[in-house]
């Protein structure tokens, strides 16, 4: 199979504009597509909606890739069945490619069906958000540009729906632009009615009230979208069905009265599907309070996309082939808009609801892109470990009791706020006690892309668990320029407290690599988190990552580090004592490496200098008689008497 996807990559035409990106096709075959830097441009020769190709229909539409030919296409849904199916035999290949270039030629359908094979699933992600793209540069370079969001904004309403219309579609040239315009007016200017929708208010419902008011529900929202395209010439359907909306729980069933209601367009010979009341905003579940957020997702969506929380009266209005029973619909994973708006291709389990394994739940999802996620289990950022990963996450979950527990996932970009993409129900049948986390084990758990980017390279431990037989280890990593470390060490029992959190760390820096010398006061579960900030730039420092440090050795019992100060520069190196209690009555040896100073010495009860060795170190001893700290002091100038103080250690009492 690999031999035929390079074979059909070799045949693709090459032009001007794929120059540099057949590489990135070997090299990461559909990731790359998303990535292109140039913008979609018109294709002048055919008129055609932005939708048909989506729906695996008639390749028309006004809209194309710079790079990307029906040739191209085709490729690259070859390149979604070896990814995504690669045990599949080479028949199996050849009648999946069949299935997928007879539904791009075929006729229109009133209503239509889209056969839709499984091994497509993830190929659907890459094109869905191909189109979130296409629709992008839509906005920026077509003639709806004309109009704009910001044109549209300001069409208000002057005397009734007729007028309205007309104002909107004056730039408008074809039956999309017309469509699109009517849907940006509805998603930016009419706000649900929380009460009208409880209340069930059917005068609400009527377009002449809605224009008054601005204000509706989904029903008014899918009547008025309907009534406006009608009036403009565009056959339009109120299509009423079940939702996974609001107040939706994973894994529930549907029955009784609809809860919600969309719209089918009828585009260049197809019909599409839209929802202008979930692309206008959203309710808050914590204040039940409606806010403006546009989403762009809900327009023209796939059919086999859309099914996933939207489940019609009439099952053509799934514009699937074979449509899924109300059973499927319940038991379906449901991916939220934003999961595939933030690039999200999979996820696994592909259920919503989900059960422990000797009290453990696994959860992974594969982006197009480094994305930051984030998790709460029934509202509580605890009792799991979520490592990022190149494109994508790995989530292990331990529920601290039996019973149903809500999981909530979240992601986002470089610049953007957390929003929620999954949700589960995990049912918990056994509690794994044994597995009891930090309370102050943050997330992400162990070094990825983000920490890299943070300024954290190549460290020594990859992996975001480490395991000590003797509760000691030692973490190192590469540190970029101007970059300042910090670090602490937390656990739920025992004398570590805020004072003394970081005096189990010893930190170095040998070679443009910082080193932390990590010592556990017993046995137990430890975060080690790890914070950065630029050292030019005032602020506090950022958190990055944390280990997750675990002994089960139970003699273990390690004194803290001594006290370090201000003057104690980050390329000093500590041989001995490493202890920071030091014992009573004893003559104690001391060797440092120290840059930049002319003269150390301890001091006790007495004074004791230290003198530099051949070898770069500062040597000598010191007797803990009759003292209870002893300090280690530099002389970084010749030509002054101030000593520093740099280290601090406690004497054992007799």
């Amino acid at each position: 199979v690999s031999q035929e996807l390079i074979v059909a990559l070799e045949k693709l035409p090459w032009d001007e504009h794929t120059v540099g990106t057949q590489e990135a096709y070997y090299n990461v075959g559909l990731q790359c597509v998303g990535c292109g830097s140039r913008p979609w441009k018109r294709d002048k020769d055919k008129d055609r909606g932005v939708g048909a190709a989506d729906q695996g229909g008639d390749t028309g539409g006004a809209w194309s890739y710079p790079f990307i030919s029906d040739d191209h296409l085709h490729c690259f849904y070859l390149l979604a069945i070896v990814n995504i199916a690669p045990r599949r035999t080479g028949k199996q290949v050849s009648e999946d490619l069949s299935l997928f270039l007879g539904n791009y030629q075929t006729s229109p359908q009133q209503p239509h069906c889209f056969t839709f094979p499984p091994a497509m699933y993830k190929v659907l992600c890459i094109f869905w958000i191909l189109n979130l793209y296409q629709i992008h540069y839509l906005q920026i370079f077509s003639s709806i540009c004309k109009l704009s969001f910001h044109f549209l904004n300001i069409v208000t309403v002057k005397s009734g729906l007729e007028e309205l219309v007309s104002d909107l579609l004056q730039e408008a040239h074809s039956d999309l632009e017309i469509v699109r315009a009517i849907w940006i007016w509805i998603c930016h200017h009419i706000e649900y009615d929380i009460e009208a929708a409880q209340e069930k208010d059917r005068q609400a419902f009527k377009p002449t009230a809605i224009l008054q008011t601005q204000k509706t529900n989904c029903d008014g929202y899918a009547g008025l979208f309907e009534r406006m395209c009608r009036i403009a010439g565009v056959q339009c359907m109120t299509v009423p069905g079940y939702s996974k909306g609001f107040g939706y729980q994973p894994g529930q069933s549907f029955s009784g009265e609809f809860d919600h209601a969309w719209n089918a367009v009828f585009l260049e010979g197809r019909w599409h599907l839209a929802d202008s009341t979930w692309g206008s905003g959203l309710v808050d579940s914590s204040t039940s309070k409606f806010t403006f957020l546009y989403n762009e997702f809900y327009f023209l969506t796939h059919p086999a996309l859309f099914i996933e929380d939207h489940f019609p009266d009439n099952k053509n209005w799934q514009l699937l082939k074979p449509p899924q029973s109300l059973r499927q619909f319940e038991n379906n994973m449901y991916h939220k808009s934003e999961f595939y708006n933030k690039g999200m291709l999979s996820a696994q389990p592909q259920t919503s609801i989900i059960k422990t394994v000797n009290g453990k739940a696994t959860v992974t999802i594969e982006s197009c892109a480094p994305t930051q996620f984030m998790f709460m289990l029934n509202g509580k950022q605890e009792h799991g470990l979520l490592s990022l990963r190149k494109n994508g996450m790995k989530l292990d979950v331990y529920p601290p009791t039996a019973g149903d527990h809500k999981l909530q996932i979240f992601a986002k970009g470089s610049s953007e706020i957390y929003s929620s993409v999954l949700e589960y129900t995990l049912k918990c049948h056994y509690a794994d006690m044994d597995v009891r986390l930090p309370a102050e084990l943050h997330q992400p758990v162990g070094p990825s892309w983000f920490s890299e980017q943070m300024g954290i390279t190549k460290p020594s431990h990859t992996e975001p668990v480490i395991y000590t037989s003797d509760g000691r280890c030692s973490v190192s990593f590469g540190v970029e320029e101007g970059i300042s470390v910090l670090a602490s060490l937390h656990g739920d029992d025992g004398p570590i407290t805020e004072e003394t959190q970081r005096r189990y760390i010893f930190q170095l820096h040998r070679e443009k690599r910082t080193e932390l010398k990590v010592q556990l006061p017993h046995a137990g579960k430890f975060a080690l988190k790890i914070f950065v900030k630029k050292r030019q730039e005032p602020g506090n420092y950022l958190f990055v990552f944390n280990y997750l440090i675990c002994c089960t050795n139970t003699k273990v019992n390690w004194p803290m580090f001594p006290e370090s100060f201000g003057n104690w520069g980050v390329d000093n190196e500590l041989l001995e004592p490493l202890s920071g209690v030091l014992p009573a009555n004893r003559n104690v040896p001391f060797k440092l490496k120290l840059h930049g100073i002319a003269k150390a010495l301890v001091k006790g009860q007495d004074t004791w200098p230290l003198t530099l060795s051949p070898e770069g170190y500062w040597e000598g001893s010191c007797s803990t008689a009759g003292c209870r700290e002893v300090y280690v002091m530099v002389l970084e100038n010749a030509n002054h008497s101030f000593y520093s103080y740099i280290l601090k250690y406690q004497v054992n009492a007799q």
